[in-house]
């Protein structure tokens, strides 16, 4: 047995800022998917995977029995498959900021919920919250709190425009241009990241009015600005208003970047090369480049190993 392929997501901008209402623009990564399956002869991985799963049902089950006007699964049907040792094979690496929790939920719903909302219907704004909540409260199994913008973006895999908490959008995005100099790109840190210690970082710091102003009047700003930007194919305010957000990013979610990346990321920004923003809640992980001129990014990044995700 094995299901259908659901992809990873890159949030192009947006994290931490969704949490207090700024915009966001998530986009499929179509690099990494995963898909649930049966096998005869499970690896060590794969067993993992299906402990988890176990885990995961017990907690399904009980999110039926609180919230069943939200979500009702076939429990029978995802008890008999995990009791034959399905498990969520996946190429997404764990811990990287690309949504391997994200994909799992999406492929547990897509097979198992009741009901479901589908992506063939006409997607109503209604439509994508309720995606939302359900996913939210899905993933939060894996996180302790969780947007469910992943699930969502991997269920659908079309890139998605969050204005607001509760305004959600299906979206275009300009075309790529494999001619084109200008790259986001992805920089691998080699470190896991663990994303509840980091959402819970944030939200210490958010009790702290300094910061609440400073993520009000620049990282929001800007990550508005960027998203429009980015939306609207105006390449020059993107690439000067990024530069910005990654200035704001150094300066205050310090614990967010490895700290051996601090250095490279303030060369980025002194030399105009490229900038560096979170991907994901950081803390390892991949970190997210935007450069203007990818071969230059490519030759001051030369110890790295650089993943195009995007030409423009």
């Amino acid at each position: 047995m094995k299901g259908p392929l659901f992809y990873s997501k890159i949030l192009l901008f947006g994290e931490y800022g969704i949490i207090k209402d700024s915009k966001g623009l998530s986009i499929p990564y179509n690099f990494y998917n995963g898909a649930l399956k049966v096998t005869e002869n499970p690896s060590e991985e794969a067993i993992k995977s299906n402990e988890s799963l176990n885990r995961f049902v017990v907690y399904l089950e009980n999110l039926q029995k609180e919230q069943s006007e939200l979500v009702t699964f076939n429990l029978n049907l995802l008890n008999a498959d995990v009791a034959r040792g399905m498990y969520f094979d996946s190429s997404i690496p764990q811990g990287y900021g690309v949504g391997s929790s994200g994909a799992l939920v999406a492929a547990i719903y897509d097979k198992y919920a009741n009901d479901k909302i589908t992506v063939l219907e006409n997607l109503t704004r209604e439509k994508l919250l309720q995606l939302k909540n359900i996913f939210a409260q899905m993933e939060s199994f894996f996180h302790g709190k969780s947007s469910g913008l992943d699930p969502l973006n991997s269920y659908l895999s079309i890139p998605i425009l969050i204005n607001s908490k509760d305004n959600i959008e299906a979206t275009g995005i300009p075309s790529q241009s494999a001619e084109g100099k200008g790259a986001v790109f992805l920089l691998d840190s080699g470190i896991v990241g663990e994303t509840a210690p980091m959402v819970n970082i944030f939200m210490e710091n958010l009790k702290d009015q300094g910061f609440r102003t400073m993520l009000k009047n620049q990282f929001v700003k800007y990550t508005d600005l960027c998203v429009e930007n980015f939306l609207g194919g105006d390449k020059k305010s993107l690439f000067s208003n990024t530069k910005k957000l990654s200035a704001v990013v150094l300066n205050n979610f310090k614990p967010m970047i490895p700290e051996q990346f601090h250095g490279i990321w303030q060369k980025g920004i002194d030399t105009n090369d490229y900038y560096l923003k979170l991907c994901g809640s950081g803390g390892g992980g991949y970190i997210l480049g935007f450069t203007e001129d990818l071969e230059k990014a490519k030759e001051s990044l030369k110890d790295y190993t650089l993943e195009v995700v995007y030409q423009f």
